[in-house]
């Protein structure tokens, strides 16, 4: 896929992650459609990177959990541009809990999760294909986690709904080839702001220094590097289709 001229939607790109896959295809040249929930001041700033970058930009608010705001974020691209090529499911949330607590996670907890996490990416890509097929050679990227392979992570549901979204990624590369390519990609820790709703910092500092201990690769990624990931599997990954790929320093190799 040629990013030169395309169009791109990234789900949960006012911060962290979402807005470094935003910024980097902005600098290939790709206009982006920026969404957010809340952060409507962040998701304005990562506009202004992405129109720094010499390219057009958007900001649209929009829940993924909502069929209807997964419609108008793609409507919002059609309005502006005519078409979308590229689309990163980005958005995604978590609930922290220890695994062994049964006690810990009700049903609306893991419904909370599927709908953000699994049914929101659905969502976006049942409301994207018809013009990305029209496109052709358009590519998803399913922003998924290490969690949803090796079943490690925040809680129980969030593991749950990260295997999921590893499975529809499955079931959809078969479905929607030879025009759209469906990948995912599955990070271990992430530098961005997602942990520090956990912990204090003190205590992300020494989390952060054992996983660097227990990593191959011997550190932590950065948004930047996740989103290198997502941008390969947009523009250079022709015959790649179906795949997770994970990036999280070796982590599930274990040391």
């Amino acid at each position: 896929m040629k990013l030169q001229g395309s169009v791109c939607i990234v789900t949960g790109s006012a911060t962290g992650t979402g807005a470094a896959c935003a910024i980097q295809l902005a600098h290939k040249g790709a206009r982006v459609v920026v969404n957010y929930t809340k952060s409507e001041s962040e998701a304005k700033d990562t506009a202004d990177k992405c129109k720094a970058a010499g390219t057009e930009a958007i900001v649209v608010q929009g829940d993924v959990a909502l069929d209807a705001d997964c419609r108008k974020l793609a409507q919002a691209a059609l309005d502006k541009w005519g078409r979308i090529d590229g689309l990163v499911n980005n958005a995604g949330i978590t609930k922290f809990a220890a695994h062994a607590d049964l006690d810990a996670l009700g049903a609306e907890d893991f419904q909370r999760l599927y709908a953000v996490n699994v049914i929101g990416p659905y969502q976006m890509i049942r409301a994207c294909t018809p013009a990305m097929k029209k496109q052709g050679n358009a590519s998803i990227v399913n922003v998924s986690s290490i969690s949803g392979v090796r079943g490690i992570g925040s809680s129980v549901a969030y593991i749950a709904s990260k295997g999921a979204l590893n499975a529809m990624t499955l079931s959809l590369a078969r479905a929607l080839g030879p025009e759209i390519r469906v990948n995912a990609i599955c990070p271990g820790l992430i530098e961005t702001r997602w942990h520090l709703s956990r912990f204090s910092k003190e205590d992300y500092a020494k989390f952060k220094a054992n996983y660097e201990k227990t990593v191959p690769l011997g550190k932590a990624a950065s948004a930047d590097d996740v989103a290198e990931v997502a941008v390969w599997l947009l523009e250079g990954a022709a015959q790649v289709t179906g795949e997770t790929i994970l990036v999280d320093g070796g982590l599930h190799l274990g040391k």
